[in-house]
């Protein structure tokens, strides 16, 4: 790819902004692949948090959000992805206020009795095992996990 002059550059960064919320580092990332060198990627990101194109925080917010609402993501996972987004520790901790507490605990006790379902034929401690993996590797606490489990086990009693 030919390298894109600074205004080329801020043209084509404006519509991929545009299309959806962004990470700094995303775009960063974006402008130096145009070719771009470190003073002109700083003015562009600078003319973009200027214009409202690019806000940490609400990118931060919707993909707490989405990742969570979607992929029914736990916390640990949203914030693990967003740190490899080099979002900022405060704008992270912003958007984990996007997740309900309710919600959240909700997702995790319906995933764990769907997940506790579907091994109905492995022995009773497998299935604990095999459930508590799934639900770490999906971001869950695992106290919130052990509580879930806890709920199932006295269901069945």
């Amino acid at each position: 790819m030919n390298r894109l002059t600074p205004q080329q550059a801020l043209q084509k960064i404006k519509s991929y902004c545009a299309y959806q919320e962004r990470s700094h580092q995303e775009v960063k990332d974006k402008l130096y692949g145009f070719g771009l060198y470190k003073p002109e990627v700083e003015n562009i990101l600078g003319e973009l948090i200027e214009q409202n194109y690019l806000n940490e925080e609400r990118f931060a917010s919707l993909f707490a959000g989405g990742k969570f609402r979607m992929k029914q993501w736990g916390k640990i996972k949203i914030v693990n992805e967003l740190k490899l987004k080099r979002v900022s520790p405060y704008n992270i901790k912003i958007a984990l206020r996007e997740i309900n507490e309710t919600d959240y605990k909700n997702t995790l006790e319906k995933l764990a009795a769907a997940k506790w379902k579907s091994l109905k034929n492995e022995q009773y401690i497998n299935r604990e095992v095999k459930t508590t993996r799934y639900l770490l590797q999906k971001g869950f606490e695992i106290a919130l996990i052990k509580e879930a489990l806890q709920k199932i086990r006295t269901k069945q009693v």
